[in-house]
């Protein structure tokens, strides 16, 4: 993380990735509540995947609770079974999972993800290669709760030590361990120069 604050940065819309179950601990959906409470009072808004379920509901359910602005985007065969949010700002059904990942990303400047299964990993593993393609440059931040995502962050490391991954992609993926890291994270990040993306595959 810079050192410098960065308030230029222009970062509005954060994107929370986040399971559609509770998980095995209530630490998980504390978190999640934290998160959302944490965004809006520093005056961001967020954008998710709209269900109501798991810790993507007591997500919206916090940011609903502390007057947030929240936009939902699912699509049409998610929302018959998670049951899309009714108390959103803004809900938006799509057709396929593309259009819905390609419109969390437009809308989106930066990306928070709370524990989650392999929908939450795919999301955020997609992000991270656009990072590393230039066609973005986003902060990622993985929110560590109780070491849920530690084995992860040793598999990044181990990629990084076998030649498969560029050390400079590694560093892009953020690991916190609070809800108070994250959002310094995007309190002070500083966007990359996007020209010169593959420069940064060598590095």
């Amino acid at each position: 993380m810079s050192n410098q604050k960065n308030p230029s940065n222009n970062i509005k819309n954060v994107c929370v990735f986040a399971g559609s179950s509770f998980g095995n601990r209530d630490i998980y959906q504390q978190s999640a509540q934290l998160l959302a409470k944490e965004i809006v009072i520093n005056d961001y808004n967020i954008v998710f995947g709209g269900g109501s379920n798991g810790l993507m509901g007591v997500l919206a359910d916090s940011a609903i609770e502390h007057d947030g602005y929240i936009i939902g985007i699912i699509t049409e065969q998610l929302n018959d079974i998670e049951v899309g949010h009714p108390g959103l700002s803004e809900m938006v059904i799509v057709d396929t999972m593309h259009e819905r990942k390609k419109l969390m990303a437009e809308k989106s400047d930066a990306i928070i993800c709370l524990p989650g299964g392999v929908g939450t990993w795919e999301e955020f593993f997609e992000s991270l290669t656009w990072n590393q393609l230039g066609l973005q440059s986003k902060p990622i931040i993985l929110l560590n709760i109780e070491n849920y995502y530690s084995t992860l962050k040793d598999f990044v490391g181990h990629a990084v030590a076998e030649g498969f991954l560029p050390k400079s992609t590694s560093n892009e993926l953020l690991f916190v361990s609070s809800v108070e890291e994250a959002i310094e994270e995007i309190k002070y990040f500083v966007p990359k120069d996007k020209s010169d993306w593959f420069k940064r595959l060598k590095e």
